[in-house]
């Protein structure tokens, strides 16, 4: 996998629109959940600096092959779900860098058996909570993995749930 292969959907950046509950790209189904995981300054950084550094889906369970740095825009990483036998490619979207909001999003690429986009965003609000928001739209990648779209469906939300205590336990 290369950092210039090509999203397997179009609307790349897409986890950022205000909107995307309300009108997701066409054909995808949305999902946005957001869970309160400490406050402070030091909470704050030290959920952030998981993030960036795939803490997530590590303590998610979630083997992850990625550079042994902070993650950047472009970046390709390779994951391995559970059960599923085969690499999951993705390619990191967008990194967020703000003073009460630091994350990425990734969007899948070919290989992977989904098409769609999974933001991961520690939020600070100015009372010094700290959130995670964690908001995607996919689809399946064939018209064979449609066959087994619940059995999907079910997966992500075990891993969504898994995604918002990950950082709440450290």
């Amino acid at each position: 996998m290369r950092s210039r292969d090509a999203f397997t959907y179009g609307e790349v950046e897409g986890t950022r629109r205000a909107d995307l509950l309300q009108r997701p790209p066409r054909g995808y189904r949305p999902i946005e959940r957001r869970v309160r995981i400490g406050s402070g300054d030091a909470a704050f950084r030290a959920a952030g600096d998981a993030t960036l550094r795939w803490g997530i889906q590590r303590r998610s369970g979630i083997r992850v092959a990625a550079p042994d740095r902070e993650l950047a825009t472009g970046d390709v990483v390779i994951m391995r779900i559970g059960l599923w036998p085969r690499d999951v490619p993705c390619r990191v979207a967008y990194v967020v860098e703000e003073q009460d909001v630091r994350g990425f999003a990734y969007g899948t690429l070919r290989g992977h058996p989904e098409r769609g986009e999974e933001a991961f965003l520690v939020e600070r609000d100015p009372d010094g909570s700290v959130w995670l928001r964690v908001r995607a739209f996919s689809r399946p990648a064939s018209w064979l993995l449609w066959l087994g779209y619940p059995a999907i469906r079910v997966m992500q939300w075990v891993y969504t749930e898994r995604y918002l205590r990950a950082l709440a336990a450290g």
